[in-house]
Protein backbone atom coordinates (compact mmCIF):
# COMPACT_ATOMS: atom_id res chain seq x y z
CA UNK A 1 0.00 0.00 0.00
CA UNK A 2 1.28 3.46 -0.83
CA UNK A 3 0.79 6.53 1.35
CA UNK A 4 -1.51 9.07 -0.26
CA UNK A 5 0.39 12.08 -1.63
CA UNK A 6 -1.86 14.22 0.57
CA UNK A 7 -0.57 12.57 3.77
CA UNK A 8 2.81 11.95 5.32
CA UNK A 9 3.48 8.86 7.43
CA UNK A 10 6.15 9.11 10.12
CA UNK A 11 7.49 5.95 11.75
CA UNK A 12 9.87 5.31 14.60
CA UNK A 13 10.96 1.81 15.59
CA UNK A 14 11.75 0.22 18.94
CA UNK A 15 13.58 -3.08 18.47
CA UNK A 16 14.39 -5.55 21.23
CA UNK A 17 17.12 -8.13 20.59
CA UNK A 18 18.33 -10.83 22.95
CA UNK A 19 22.12 -10.86 23.28
CA UNK A 20 24.32 -13.92 22.98
CA UNK A 21 26.04 -14.47 26.32
CA UNK A 22 26.78 -17.58 28.36
CA UNK A 23 24.73 -16.38 31.32
CA UNK A 24 21.79 -14.09 32.02
CA UNK A 25 22.04 -10.34 32.61
CA UNK A 26 22.11 -10.29 36.39
CA UNK A 27 22.78 -13.89 37.48
CA UNK A 28 24.80 -16.98 36.54
CA UNK A 29 21.88 -18.94 35.03
CA UNK A 30 22.50 -20.30 31.53
CA UNK A 31 21.31 -18.12 28.64
CA UNK A 32 19.94 -20.82 26.33
CA UNK A 33 17.19 -19.81 23.85
CA UNK A 34 16.85 -23.45 22.73
CA UNK A 35 16.02 -24.85 26.17
CA UNK A 36 12.67 -26.66 25.89
CA UNK A 37 12.16 -27.75 29.51
CA UNK A 38 10.24 -24.92 31.26
CA UNK A 39 11.73 -23.25 34.35
CA UNK A 40 15.00 -25.20 34.21
CA UNK A 41 17.45 -22.27 33.73
CA UNK A 42 16.33 -20.28 36.76
CA UNK A 43 17.65 -19.29 40.18
CA UNK A 44 16.69 -17.21 43.20
CA UNK A 45 17.93 -14.01 41.48
CA UNK A 46 16.06 -14.21 38.15
CA UNK A 47 12.89 -15.32 39.94
CA UNK A 48 13.22 -12.40 42.42
CA UNK A 49 13.43 -14.25 45.70
CA UNK A 50 13.75 -11.99 48.78
CA UNK A 51 17.26 -11.01 49.82
CA UNK A 52 18.94 -11.66 46.46
CA UNK A 53 21.20 -9.16 44.67
CA UNK A 54 21.80 -8.76 40.89
CA UNK A 55 25.33 -8.72 39.39
CA UNK A 56 26.08 -7.08 36.00
CA UNK A 57 27.01 -9.17 32.96
CA UNK A 58 30.09 -7.47 31.48
CA UNK A 59 29.87 -9.29 28.12
CA UNK A 60 26.33 -8.03 27.50
CA UNK A 61 27.44 -4.44 28.12
CA UNK A 62 30.39 -4.97 25.74
CA UNK A 63 28.01 -6.18 22.99
CA UNK A 64 25.92 -3.01 23.25
CA UNK A 65 28.99 -0.76 23.25
CA UNK A 66 30.30 -2.49 20.10
CA UNK A 67 26.95 -2.06 18.35
CA UNK A 68 27.13 1.65 19.20
CA UNK A 69 30.68 1.91 17.87
CA UNK A 70 29.64 0.15 14.64
CA UNK A 71 26.82 2.66 14.16
CA UNK A 72 29.02 5.72 14.75
CA UNK A 73 27.14 6.51 17.96
CA UNK A 74 28.21 8.47 21.03
CA UNK A 75 29.16 6.16 23.87
CA UNK A 76 28.13 7.43 27.29
CA UNK A 77 30.78 7.61 29.96
CA UNK A 78 28.35 7.64 32.89
CA UNK A 79 25.49 5.14 32.99
CA UNK A 80 23.13 3.58 35.51
CA UNK A 81 20.30 1.06 35.67
CA UNK A 82 16.70 1.86 36.52
CA UNK A 83 13.62 0.01 37.68
CA UNK A 84 10.71 0.12 35.23
CA UNK A 85 7.67 -0.64 37.37
CA UNK A 86 4.68 -2.51 35.97
CA UNK A 87 2.86 -5.71 36.77
CA UNK A 88 2.58 -8.76 34.55
CA UNK A 89 2.67 -12.44 35.59
CA UNK A 90 5.91 -13.14 33.68
CA UNK A 91 7.79 -10.33 35.48
CA UNK A 92 8.60 -11.90 38.86
CA UNK A 93 10.01 -8.72 40.44
CA UNK A 94 7.02 -6.53 39.64
CA UNK A 95 9.53 -4.36 37.78
CA UNK A 96 12.03 -4.72 34.94
CA UNK A 97 15.64 -3.58 35.29
CA UNK A 98 16.26 -1.25 32.34
CA UNK A 99 17.96 2.07 31.50
CA UNK A 100 16.03 5.31 31.31
CA UNK A 101 17.87 8.58 31.81
CA UNK A 102 21.44 7.40 31.12
CA UNK A 103 21.54 4.85 28.26
CA UNK A 104 24.83 3.32 27.13
CA UNK A 105 24.59 4.63 23.56
CA UNK A 106 23.19 7.80 21.96
CA UNK A 107 22.78 8.71 18.29
CA UNK A 108 24.36 7.03 15.29
CA UNK A 109 22.67 5.56 12.22
CA UNK A 110 21.98 2.34 10.33
CA UNK A 111 21.03 2.29 6.64
CA UNK A 112 20.54 6.06 6.67
CA UNK A 113 18.10 5.90 9.60
CA UNK A 114 19.15 7.99 12.59
CA UNK A 115 19.17 6.33 16.01
CA UNK A 116 17.95 7.92 19.23
CA UNK A 117 19.48 5.53 21.73
CA UNK A 118 20.52 1.97 22.49
CA UNK A 119 20.21 0.68 26.02
CA UNK A 120 20.41 -2.57 27.94
CA UNK A 121 17.80 -4.29 30.05
CA UNK A 122 16.58 -7.73 31.07
CA UNK A 123 14.00 -9.80 29.19
CA UNK A 124 10.78 -10.98 30.79
CA UNK A 125 9.58 -14.55 31.14
CA UNK A 126 7.06 -15.99 28.68
CA UNK A 127 3.40 -16.87 29.18
CA UNK A 128 1.35 -19.60 27.50
CA UNK A 129 -2.41 -19.10 27.28
CA UNK A 130 -3.58 -21.97 25.05
CA UNK A 131 -3.62 -24.89 27.53
CA UNK A 132 -7.04 -24.43 29.12
CA UNK A 133 -8.77 -21.87 31.33
CA UNK A 134 -5.45 -20.89 32.91
CA UNK A 135 -2.01 -19.58 31.89
CA UNK A 136 1.44 -21.07 32.37
CA UNK A 137 4.60 -19.02 32.97
CA UNK A 138 8.12 -20.07 31.96
CA UNK A 139 10.94 -18.03 33.56
CA UNK A 140 13.78 -19.48 31.43
CA UNK A 141 13.85 -16.24 29.41
CA UNK A 142 13.46 -14.00 32.47
CA UNK A 143 16.67 -12.04 32.98
CA UNK A 144 18.21 -12.74 29.55
CA UNK A 145 20.24 -9.69 28.34
CA UNK A 146 18.03 -7.61 26.07
CA UNK A 147 19.25 -4.74 23.88
CA UNK A 148 16.67 -2.09 23.01
CA UNK A 149 17.34 0.16 20.03
CA UNK A 150 15.14 3.21 19.38
CA UNK A 151 15.19 5.11 16.08
CA UNK A 152 14.31 8.70 15.37
CA UNK A 153 10.91 9.14 13.66
CA UNK A 154 12.47 9.36 10.20
CA UNK A 155 11.04 6.26 8.49
CA UNK A 156 8.19 6.74 6.03
CA UNK A 157 7.10 3.32 4.76
CA UNK A 158 6.65 -0.29 5.78
CA UNK A 159 9.37 -1.41 3.36
CA UNK A 160 11.89 1.05 4.81
CA UNK A 161 11.04 -0.19 8.32
CA UNK A 162 11.53 -3.83 7.30
CA UNK A 163 14.81 -3.05 5.50
CA UNK A 164 16.13 -1.32 8.62
CA UNK A 165 15.23 -4.31 10.81
CA UNK A 166 16.98 -6.68 8.37
CA UNK A 167 20.17 -4.59 8.48
CA UNK A 168 20.13 -4.55 12.30
CA UNK A 169 19.69 -8.33 12.37
CA UNK A 170 22.70 -8.72 10.04
CA UNK A 171 24.79 -6.38 12.21
CA UNK A 172 24.08 -8.42 15.35
CA UNK A 173 24.88 -11.66 13.54
CA UNK A 174 28.11 -10.35 11.99
CA UNK A 175 29.30 -9.14 15.38
CA UNK A 176 28.33 -12.33 17.20
CA UNK A 177 26.21 -10.20 19.55
CA UNK A 178 23.05 -12.21 18.88
CA UNK A 179 21.33 -14.55 16.43
CA UNK A 180 18.28 -12.23 16.32
CA UNK A 181 16.06 -15.11 15.14
CA UNK A 182 12.62 -13.53 14.85
CA UNK A 183 10.80 -16.88 14.72
CA UNK A 184 12.22 -17.73 18.16
CA UNK A 185 11.38 -14.27 19.51
CA UNK A 186 15.07 -13.32 19.83
CA UNK A 187 14.32 -10.07 18.00
CA UNK A 188 10.98 -8.25 18.27
CA UNK A 189 9.96 -5.07 16.46
CA UNK A 190 7.55 -2.39 17.66
CA UNK A 191 6.52 0.41 15.32
CA UNK A 192 5.24 3.86 16.32
CA UNK A 193 3.23 5.31 13.44
CA UNK A 194 1.59 8.67 12.91
CA UNK A 195 -0.08 10.11 9.83
CA UNK A 196 -0.66 13.80 9.13
CA UNK A 197 -1.56 16.13 6.28
CA UNK A 198 0.27 19.03 7.95
CA UNK A 199 3.88 19.71 8.97
CA UNK A 200 3.10 18.47 12.49
CA UNK A 201 3.12 14.84 13.62
CA UNK A 202 -0.21 13.08 13.86
CA UNK A 203 -1.38 10.95 16.80
CA UNK A 204 1.14 8.18 17.53
CA UNK A 205 -0.08 4.59 17.48
CA UNK A 206 2.18 1.71 18.54
CA UNK A 207 2.08 -1.78 17.03
CA UNK A 208 3.62 -4.35 19.39
CA UNK A 209 5.56 -7.59 18.88
CA UNK A 210 6.02 -7.80 15.11
CA UNK A 211 7.87 -11.08 14.63
CA UNK A 212 8.91 -11.20 10.96
CA UNK A 213 10.13 -8.76 8.33
CA UNK A 214 7.08 -9.44 6.18
CA UNK A 215 4.84 -8.71 9.17
CA UNK A 216 6.68 -5.43 9.86
CA UNK A 217 6.15 -4.28 6.28
CA UNK A 218 2.49 -5.33 6.09
CA UNK A 219 1.49 -4.12 9.56
CA UNK A 220 3.01 -0.66 9.04
CA UNK A 221 1.46 -0.34 5.57
CA UNK A 222 -1.96 -1.39 6.90
CA UNK A 223 -1.81 0.99 9.87
CA UNK A 224 -0.90 3.93 7.61
CA UNK A 225 -3.93 3.25 5.45
CA UNK A 226 -6.16 2.73 8.50
CA UNK A 227 -5.20 6.12 9.93
CA UNK A 228 -5.65 7.87 6.58
CA UNK A 229 -9.11 6.31 6.25
CA UNK A 230 -10.06 7.46 9.77
CA UNK A 231 -8.88 11.03 9.08
CA UNK A 232 -10.77 11.10 5.77
CA UNK A 233 -13.95 10.07 7.61
CA UNK A 234 -13.49 12.79 10.21
CA UNK A 235 -12.75 10.27 12.97
CA UNK A 236 -10.18 10.83 15.72
CA UNK A 237 -7.08 8.61 15.75
CA UNK A 238 -6.56 7.40 19.32
CA UNK A 239 -3.12 7.06 20.93
CA UNK A 240 -3.07 3.37 21.73
CA UNK A 241 -1.19 0.09 21.51
CA UNK A 242 -2.34 -2.26 18.76
CA UNK A 243 -1.49 -5.83 17.80
CA UNK A 244 -1.25 -7.53 14.41
CA UNK A 245 -3.72 -10.23 13.37
CA UNK A 246 -1.85 -12.40 10.88
CA UNK A 247 -4.99 -14.29 9.79
CA UNK A 248 -6.99 -11.12 9.08
CA UNK A 249 -3.94 -9.10 7.94
CA UNK A 250 -5.00 -6.12 10.03
CA UNK A 251 -4.13 -4.37 13.31
CA UNK A 252 -6.45 -4.46 16.34
CA UNK A 253 -6.69 -2.40 19.53
CA UNK A 254 -5.05 -3.82 22.67
CA UNK A 255 -4.86 -1.00 25.24
CA UNK A 256 -4.41 2.72 25.69
CA UNK A 257 -0.73 3.58 25.28
CA UNK A 258 1.23 4.21 28.49
CA UNK A 259 3.55 7.19 28.91
CA UNK A 260 6.98 6.93 30.53
CA UNK A 261 5.73 8.44 33.82
CA UNK A 262 3.32 5.51 34.17
CA UNK A 263 6.30 3.23 34.80
CA UNK A 264 7.65 5.27 37.77
CA UNK A 265 11.29 4.88 36.75
CA UNK A 266 13.90 5.29 39.48
CA UNK A 267 17.57 4.19 39.78
CA UNK A 268 18.03 0.60 40.92
CA UNK A 269 19.58 0.76 44.40
CA UNK A 270 21.11 -2.72 44.10
CA UNK A 271 23.27 -2.00 41.03
CA UNK A 272 26.34 0.30 40.96
CA UNK A 273 26.52 3.34 38.74
CA UNK A 274 29.24 2.96 36.11
CA UNK A 275 31.90 5.09 34.48
CA UNK A 276 32.26 3.22 31.17
CA UNK A 277 35.83 4.38 30.45
CA UNK A 278 36.99 2.91 33.78
CA UNK A 279 35.76 -0.57 32.80
CA UNK A 280 36.09 -0.72 28.99
CA UNK A 281 38.80 0.29 26.52
CA UNK A 282 36.67 1.75 23.70
CA UNK A 283 39.63 2.04 21.32
CA UNK A 284 40.32 -1.68 21.72
CA UNK A 285 36.63 -2.55 21.28
CA UNK A 286 36.53 -0.55 18.03
CA UNK A 287 39.61 -2.35 16.71
CA UNK A 288 37.88 -5.68 17.40
CA UNK A 289 34.88 -4.83 15.19
CA UNK A 290 34.52 -7.20 12.21
CA UNK A 291 33.79 -6.09 8.66
CA UNK A 292 30.24 -4.73 8.88
CA UNK A 293 27.35 -5.64 6.54
CA UNK A 294 27.27 -2.24 4.82
CA UNK A 295 31.06 -2.24 4.41
CA UNK A 296 30.93 -5.66 2.77
CA UNK A 297 28.05 -4.64 0.49
CA UNK A 298 29.94 -1.53 -0.65
CA UNK A 299 33.05 -3.63 -1.37
CA UNK A 300 31.07 -6.09 -3.51
CA UNK A 301 29.39 -3.31 -5.49
CA UNK A 302 32.19 -0.76 -5.87
CA UNK A 303 35.37 -2.86 -5.88
CA UNK A 304 34.20 -6.21 -7.28
CA UNK A 305 31.38 -4.62 -9.34
CA UNK A 306 29.09 -7.64 -9.14
CA UNK A 307 25.31 -7.44 -9.58
CA UNK A 308 23.38 -5.82 -6.73
CA UNK A 309 21.29 -8.99 -6.37
CA UNK A 310 24.45 -11.10 -5.93
CA UNK A 311 25.96 -8.58 -3.50
CA UNK A 312 22.85 -8.67 -1.31
CA UNK A 313 22.84 -12.46 -1.40
CA UNK A 314 26.48 -12.70 -0.28
CA UNK A 315 25.92 -10.12 2.48
CA UNK A 316 22.84 -11.97 3.75
CA UNK A 317 24.39 -15.44 3.41
CA UNK A 318 27.75 -15.12 5.09
CA UNK A 319 28.92 -18.66 4.23
CA UNK A 320 28.51 -18.11 0.49
CA UNK A 321 30.02 -14.61 0.78
CA UNK A 322 33.09 -16.08 2.51
CA UNK A 323 33.44 -18.76 -0.18
CA UNK A 324 33.12 -16.11 -2.93
CA UNK A 325 35.99 -14.14 -1.39
CA UNK A 326 38.11 -17.28 -1.00
CA UNK A 327 37.69 -17.98 -4.73
CA UNK A 328 38.69 -14.39 -5.54
CA UNK A 329 41.81 -14.78 -3.39
CA UNK A 330 42.77 -17.83 -5.50
CA UNK A 331 42.45 -15.71 -8.66
CA UNK A 332 44.59 -12.96 -7.18
CA UNK A 333 47.32 -15.34 -6.10
CA UNK A 334 47.48 -17.98 -8.82
CA UNK A 335 46.40 -16.56 -12.16
CA UNK A 336 48.61 -14.21 -14.10
CA UNK A 337 45.64 -12.34 -15.57
CA UNK A 338 44.23 -11.76 -12.11
CA UNK A 339 47.14 -10.50 -10.03
CA UNK A 340 45.77 -7.05 -10.68
CA UNK A 341 42.28 -7.20 -9.17
CA UNK A 342 40.99 -4.42 -11.43
CA UNK A 343 42.01 -6.43 -14.52
CA UNK A 344 40.03 -9.48 -13.42
CA UNK A 345 36.51 -8.02 -13.02
CA UNK A 346 35.07 -10.37 -15.67
CA UNK A 347 36.53 -13.37 -13.85
CA UNK A 348 35.06 -12.17 -10.53
CA UNK A 349 31.63 -11.60 -12.09
CA UNK A 350 31.76 -15.07 -13.64
CA UNK A 351 32.56 -16.63 -10.25
CA UNK A 352 29.75 -14.62 -8.65
CA UNK A 353 27.24 -15.89 -11.23
CA UNK A 354 28.19 -19.55 -10.83
CA UNK A 355 28.20 -19.36 -7.01
CA UNK A 356 24.91 -17.46 -6.61
CA UNK A 357 23.04 -19.64 -9.09
CA UNK A 358 24.55 -23.09 -9.68
CA UNK A 359 26.44 -23.68 -6.42
CA UNK A 360 23.50 -22.39 -4.36
CA UNK A 361 21.08 -24.53 -6.36
CA UNK A 362 23.07 -27.74 -5.89
CA UNK A 363 23.75 -27.16 -2.18
CA UNK A 364 20.14 -26.23 -1.39
CA UNK A 365 19.07 -29.73 -2.46
CA UNK A 366 21.16 -31.23 0.33
CA UNK A 367 21.87 -29.06 3.39
CA UNK A 368 24.49 -31.56 4.64
CA UNK A 369 26.83 -30.75 1.76
CA UNK A 370 29.94 -28.72 2.54
CA UNK A 371 31.50 -26.00 0.40
CA UNK A 372 33.86 -27.40 -2.25
CA UNK A 373 37.59 -26.76 -2.35
CA UNK A 374 37.93 -23.12 -3.43
CA UNK A 375 41.03 -23.77 -5.56
CA UNK A 376 39.28 -26.48 -7.59
CA UNK A 377 36.19 -24.29 -7.96
CA UNK A 378 38.42 -21.45 -9.17
CA UNK A 379 39.91 -23.84 -11.78
CA UNK A 380 36.43 -24.39 -13.26
CA UNK A 381 35.79 -20.65 -13.49
CA UNK A 382 39.21 -20.08 -15.11
CA UNK A 383 38.59 -22.82 -17.70
CA UNK A 384 35.18 -21.31 -18.55
CA UNK A 385 36.73 -17.84 -18.94
CA UNK A 386 39.40 -19.26 -21.26
CA UNK A 387 36.79 -20.99 -23.42
CA UNK A 388 37.95 -24.48 -22.39
CA UNK A 389 34.65 -25.50 -20.78
CA UNK A 390 31.08 -24.99 -21.92
CA UNK A 391 28.56 -23.71 -19.38
CA UNK A 392 26.87 -27.11 -19.29
CA UNK A 393 30.09 -28.99 -18.54
CA UNK A 394 31.04 -26.39 -15.92
CA UNK A 395 27.75 -26.94 -14.09
CA UNK A 396 28.21 -30.71 -14.17
CA UNK A 397 31.75 -30.39 -12.78
CA UNK A 398 30.56 -28.05 -9.99
CA UNK A 399 27.96 -30.61 -8.94
CA UNK A 400 30.59 -33.36 -8.92
CA UNK A 401 33.02 -31.12 -7.02
CA UNK A 402 30.50 -30.65 -4.19
CA UNK A 403 30.02 -34.39 -3.76
CA UNK A 404 33.62 -35.58 -4.17
CA UNK A 405 37.10 -34.10 -4.05
CA UNK A 406 38.08 -34.06 -7.72
CA UNK A 407 40.57 -32.06 -9.76
CA UNK A 408 38.25 -30.58 -12.44
CA UNK A 409 41.11 -29.85 -14.84
CA UNK A 410 42.33 -33.44 -14.65
CA UNK A 411 38.79 -34.84 -15.08
CA UNK A 412 38.05 -32.54 -18.03
CA UNK A 413 41.19 -33.70 -19.86
CA UNK A 414 40.71 -37.36 -18.97
CA UNK A 415 37.04 -37.50 -20.02
CA UNK A 416 37.39 -35.37 -23.14
CA UNK A 417 35.35 -32.46 -21.75
CA UNK A 418 37.65 -29.67 -22.89
CA UNK A 419 35.69 -27.49 -25.28
CA UNK A 420 36.81 -27.91 -28.86
CA UNK A 421 36.75 -25.34 -31.62
CA UNK A 422 37.34 -27.87 -34.42
CA UNK A 423 34.94 -26.70 -37.15
CA UNK A 424 35.76 -29.71 -39.31
CA UNK A 425 34.57 -32.30 -36.77
CA UNK A 426 31.44 -30.25 -36.02
CA UNK A 427 30.65 -29.84 -39.71
CA UNK A 428 30.78 -33.60 -40.24
CA UNK A 429 28.18 -34.09 -37.48
CA UNK A 430 26.09 -31.16 -38.71
CA UNK A 431 25.84 -32.47 -42.28
CA UNK A 432 24.77 -35.92 -41.07
CA UNK A 433 22.06 -34.42 -38.81
CA UNK A 434 20.79 -32.19 -41.63
CA UNK A 435 20.59 -35.20 -43.97
CA UNK A 436 18.78 -37.38 -41.38
CA UNK A 437 16.25 -34.71 -40.27
CA UNK A 438 14.64 -33.10 -43.36
CA UNK A 439 11.52 -32.03 -41.39
CA UNK A 440 13.64 -30.11 -38.84
CA UNK A 441 15.49 -28.46 -41.75
CA UNK A 442 12.14 -27.40 -43.24
CA UNK A 443 11.04 -26.00 -39.86
CA UNK A 444 14.26 -23.96 -39.62
CA UNK A 445 13.79 -22.56 -43.13
CA UNK A 446 10.20 -21.66 -42.11
CA UNK A 447 11.67 -19.44 -39.42
CA UNK A 448 11.45 -21.68 -36.34
CA UNK A 449 14.42 -20.92 -34.09
CA UNK A 450 13.75 -24.05 -32.00
CA UNK A 451 14.81 -26.16 -35.00
CA UNK A 452 18.33 -24.73 -34.90
CA UNK A 453 18.52 -25.31 -31.14
CA UNK A 454 17.51 -28.96 -31.72
CA UNK A 455 20.57 -29.43 -33.92
CA UNK A 456 22.79 -27.59 -31.40
CA UNK A 457 21.57 -29.87 -28.62
CA UNK A 458 22.20 -33.02 -30.67
CA UNK A 459 25.78 -31.99 -31.48
CA UNK A 460 26.45 -31.02 -27.86
CA UNK A 461 25.15 -34.45 -26.83
CA UNK A 462 27.29 -36.24 -29.38
CA UNK A 463 30.42 -34.39 -28.27
CA UNK A 464 29.57 -34.71 -24.52
CA UNK A 465 29.35 -30.94 -24.29
CA UNK A 466 32.93 -30.46 -25.42
CA UNK A 467 32.20 -28.46 -28.57
CA UNK A 468 31.94 -24.69 -28.40
CA UNK A 469 28.24 -23.74 -28.82
CA UNK A 470 29.18 -20.63 -30.80
CA UNK A 471 31.20 -22.74 -33.23
CA UNK A 472 28.29 -25.21 -33.53
CA UNK A 473 25.83 -22.42 -34.34
CA UNK A 474 28.10 -20.88 -36.95
CA UNK A 475 28.77 -24.23 -38.67
CA UNK A 476 25.06 -25.17 -38.61
CA UNK A 477 23.90 -21.85 -40.06
CA UNK A 478 26.50 -22.07 -42.82
CA UNK A 479 25.56 -25.68 -43.58
CA UNK A 480 21.81 -24.99 -43.57
CA UNK A 481 22.26 -22.35 -46.25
Amino acid sequence: METSAKYKATIGLEIHAELKTQTKMFCSCKNDPDEEKPNSNICSICTAQPGTLPVLNKKAIEHVLKVGLACGSKIADFTEWDRKNYFYPDIPKGYQISQYKYPLVLGGSIKGVELTRIHLEEDTGSSTHDVGDFSLVDFNRSGVPLMELVTEPVIHSGKQAADFAKELQLLLQYMGAGDANMEKGEMRVEANISVSNTDKFGTKVEIKNLNSFRTVERAVAYEIERQIDAIEKGEKVIQETRGWDEAKQKTYSQRIKEDSHDYRYFPDPDLPKMMVSEVFDLKKLKEELPELPWERREKYLKIYEIKEQDADFFVNNVGFGKFFEEVISVFKGNHEKSKDLVASKDLIKLASNYISSDLVGFMSKNTDLKFPNQENFAKIILMVSEGKLSSRVAKDLIERLIKENIDPEEIANKEGLIQKNDEGAVKELALKLIKDNPKVVADYKAGKEAALMFFVGQIMKATKGSSNPQVIKKVLMDSLK
